[in-house]
């Protein structure tokens, strides 16, 4: 069974920073791609970041681009998104999600494993 579960998540001020980590249960972490997806109050879903199975590709949203990095430890079945200079519109539960595909694509109907969410709260 593979199951994502984030943490991480809280309330800071604007300008602030926190580190989101999910951790995936299994044994085959290494060959999906990760990613992390947020939906704030009453809007979509929408994509935020992407790394590859080998996480040697990366993309980000163009909101977060410059902000936002995605990593992994393959090592303890992890993947990370450390999160700088939030703003009040970065506020949303973050989602982890996997792809078997094991390519960083941002589309979120490839990814096949989903995570509960984590909020993240931004206060201005």
């Amino acid at each position: 069974q593979v199951q994502p579960v984030e943490s991480g998540g809280g309330v800071v001020q604007a300008g602030g920073s926190l580190r989101l980590s999910c951790v995936v249960s299994g044994r085959t972490f290494s060959s999906y791609a990760m990613a992390w997806f947020r939906q704030a109050p009453g809007k979509a879903r929408e994509f935020v970041s992407t790394i590859s199975w080998s996480g040697g590709r990366t993309r980000y949203a163009e909101s977060v681009e410059g902000r936002f990095t995605i990593s992994r430890d393959n090592a303890k079945n992890t993947v990370f998104l450390q999160m700088n200079s939030l703003k009040p519109e970065d506020t949303a539960v973050y989602y982890c999600a996997a792809a078997v595909s094991g390519g960083a694509t941002i589309v979120e109907g490839l990814y096949d494993y989903w995570g509960q969410g984590t909020q993240v709260t931004v206060s201005s």
